[in-house]
């Protein structure tokens, strides 16, 4: 089975900076889409940003030159690096892996069959 676990989160002040990472076992990355969404009681699940599996990447517009989005295909590690983090950006972050022939767009949440733990970013 495909797990995804996750580490990074923490409380920081606005303007710092983050590193989440996403160990993923039983996948192929060359047929996996994976994504960082987010979640708060007043937003829902929000997509943060995709990793699709051509290499091709998309960020929501509120994070946009703050955040970056990579795969480590060696470690089989999903990274978010997040500098000048912004009280807005508090949330439980979770990373995601789906089929590139799943179901939907991959900038949409049904398309990703398998998701982390969560960890928490919190932002004052």
């Amino acid at each position: 089975d495909v797990q995804l676990v996750e580490s990074g989160g923490g409380s920081v002040q606005a303007g710092g900076s983050l590193r989440l990472s996403c160990t993923a076992s039983g996948l192929n990355f060359d047929e996996t889409d994976m994504a960082w969404y987010r979640q708060t009681p007043g937003n829902g699940c929000e997509m943060v940003s995709v990793f699709d599996s051509d290499g091709g990447t998309r960020y929501v517009d509120s994070v946009k030159g703050r955040f970056t989005i990579s795969l480590d295909n060696a470690k089989n590690v999903l990274i978010l690096q997040m500098h000048n983090l912004q009280v807005q950006d508090t949330a439980m972050y979770y990373c995601a892996a789906g089929s590139r022939a799943g179901l939907g767009s991959s900038l949409s949440a049904p398309h990703y069959a398998a998701w982390g733990q969560g960890t928490q970013v919190t932002v004052s």
